[in-house]
């Protein structure tokens, strides 16, 4: 026999417990089924231990500005090992404390890794879970290629594990998460090579601000070679690796390979078929507006979906199902429009709404744009004149602010603000009768012309 509940989320990311919390609230009886840590991959392996590695570049990267603010620095030193057991025992932290916050929020945990024996009952272990509304939330994990040698190399997941910054690190990929690791093995100490298979990085975005980041890596010092693919990788006699790339291509001496060319649903195990959900080729869950399947009440969530693969989409959608599903609102749902996104590189990027590039395929001549690009003045005196640039993609006769990308200093701090306006509808009228605060990079999005 069974025990049921009113809703189950399968897996202890973002998505479920966001959603099991506020349907707890509304009283209903929830379960989460976890057999690893909880808090997901952002808490464990992806934004919570990454933005730790990325303070960690940036404070080196100050250091390495503050000559010429007038300060003598004769002597400093990293040590990683330290840096990583205070960072793991942060995240240490956060999982202890969601325990409790389930325990506080009346939810059962259920270790384990869950099955469908149909669309309303759940094996665990051997022990069957049943369910009003099951939401499946188990996220996804790194691709590795299937190609010779690929287990030389580690993932994302890896990177956490590395007692010490290897000395030559070629990563492959040219998505965020490879950005943003050759930003911070860079900066504390690796010699990086990026290994890109299109002719830029973060493609889907605004083409100005890659080719900005493009100059900015290169300026750094990472070796950034463009429409090239690791085709194998073979480990030599003193214990390094040589990566056989597209064409004469070779890298030699390499100490660590990181493969960061996308990540898969975890939806293979799920036996999804027992309860008729339908799956894409690429393992994603398709879903409608509501979060919801093809069966009523089975939902799917996060990085499963085929929509944004962010943790605070995640949450964001899991708390609109749960205020729809128990809530009594039963138009609440997630639109996926206006998302802002923040890259962890080195300076950082922020962007929202439509790229110029998708403006103009959709509004044709109704777009204008208005763009700068300057050094801003923390750089005034030192050693690395990193520039910002920012642009506003606007329609219409009125000038609706339809896209803002950023890339420089304090970006991903500023964006969050100028979101809010540009979710609700702004102007480029209702920038420009805003009061710039002085002296700061944000006030250009208020003064450019």
């Amino acid at each position: 026999m069974s025990k049921h509940y009113d809703l189950i989320a399968i897996g202890g990311g973002s998505g479920g417990l966001s959603v099991v919390e506020r349907a707890a609230r509304y009283g209903a009886r929830c379960a989460l089924i976890e057999s690893g840590r909880l808090g997901g991959t952002c808490v464990n392996v992806g934004c919570v231990p990454k933005k730790v590695m990325w303070y960690a570049a940036h404070l080196a990267h100050a250091l390495d500005d503050a000559p010429g603010y007038g300060f003598r620095l004769d002597y400093f030193d990293f040590d990683w090992r330290k840096l990583q057991h205070a960072r793991d025992g942060f995240v240490r932290g956060i999982n202890d404390w969601y325990q409790g916050y389930l325990k506080d929020a009346g939810v059962d945990l259920i270790r384990g890794f869950a099955r469908f024996v149909d669309d309303r009952t759940l094996d665990v272990a051997g022990e069957r879970f049943s369910a009003g509304q099951i939401a499946i939330a188990t996220g996804g994990r790194p691709r590795i290629p299937e190609i010779p040698g690929a287990g030389f190399g580690i993932t994302s997941d890896g990177f956490f594990e590395l007692d010490a910054c290897p000395p030559r690190t070629a990563i492959a990929g040219g998505g965020y998460i490879a950005v943003e690791l050759a930003g911070v093995l860079h900066t504390l100490g690796s010699e990086v090579t990026l290994l890109v298979r299109k002719d830029q990085v973060l493609g889907g975005f605004d083409a100005a601000i890659r080719e900005q980041l493009m100059e900015r890596l290169r300026a750094d010092g990472i070796n950034v070679l463009t429409q090239t693919q690791i085709r194998a990788v073979a480990r030599l006699a003193n214990g390094s690796l040589k990566l056989h790339c597209d064409g004469q291509t070779e890298l030699v001496n390499v100490d660590q390979v990181l493969w960061a060319i996308g990540r898969l649903p975890n939806t293979d195990q799920l036996d999804l078929a027992a309860a008729k959900v339908a799956v894409n080729p690429d393992g994603t869950i398709p879903t409608d507006a509501y979060q919801t399947t093809n069966v009523a009440h089975i939902h799917a969530l996060g990085d499963i979906t085929e929509r944004f693969h962010l943790t605070p989409v995640a949450i964001a959608a899991g708390r609109r199902l749960a205020d729809r599903l128990f809530g009594q609102q039963p138009e609440r749902h997630l639109p996926y429009e206006n998302i802002p996104s923040v890259v962890f590189s080195h300076p950082p990027i922020g962007a929202i709404g439509l790229t110029e590039e998708e403006a103009r395929a959709r509004h044709g001549d109704a777009v204008r744009v208005y763009q700068t690009r300057f050094r801003p003045m923390y750089h005034a005196f030192t050693a690395r004149p990193t520039e910002t640039l920012m642009k506003l993609v606007c329609v219409g006769p009125e000038e609706k602010i339809i896209g803002c990308h950023l890339i420089g200093e304090g970006v991903d701090e500023m964006l969050q603000g100028f979101a809010v306006a540009i979710r609700m509808g702004a102007t480029k009228r209702d920038f420009d009768d805003t009061v710039a605060l002085h002296p700061t990079s944000a006030e250009e999005l208020v003064t450019m012309r």
